[in-house]
């Protein structure tokens, strides 16, 4: 539905929703963090995307200082309007450890495959893999 706006008054969430963030050219799952009304409001505006620290307690706006802002492409809402998928272009890697996704530690079951997001298309580092 157009103008649909996220539910950020759910007792259980504590004001937060989580924003799952994803590589439009990849499809790659680059990470999850959370956002409040003010964060999502700064997103809507400025076309990148910000977030709540829930350890910092603060906002913070990816890429500040690292360069790698994410340029939001799309955002949609799931049925209960209380979990964000945003499309971005990022600048550069998602994770802190410079890493391109996230999602780099895999956990190895039997009859799994090892769908590691971080080996689908690393390009800007020289190949940040996990030691196995």
């Amino acid at each position: 539905m157009i103008g649909t706006e996220p539910d950020f008054n759910k007792q259980s969430q504590n004001g937060l929703i989580p924003a799952v963030i994803v590589d439009t050219e990849t499809k790659a799952f680059l990470m999850l963090g959370y956002m409040n009304k003010e964060s999502y409001s700064l997103t809507k505006s400025t076309g990148q995307t910000w977030f709540w620290s829930r350890e910092r307690q603060e906002l913070w706006h990816k890429g500040e200082t690292s360069g790698n802002i994410q340029q939001v492409v799309s955002m949609t809402l799931d049925c209960d309007l209380d979990t964000l998928l945003i499309h971005v272009n990022p600048a550069g890697p998602a994770c802190h450890t410079n890493a391109y996704s996230c999602f780099f530690n895999t956990i190895k079951v039997e009859g799994l495959a090892d769908a590691n997001q971080a080996t689908i298309a690393n390009k800007w580092t020289d190949g940040y893999f996990p030691k196995e």
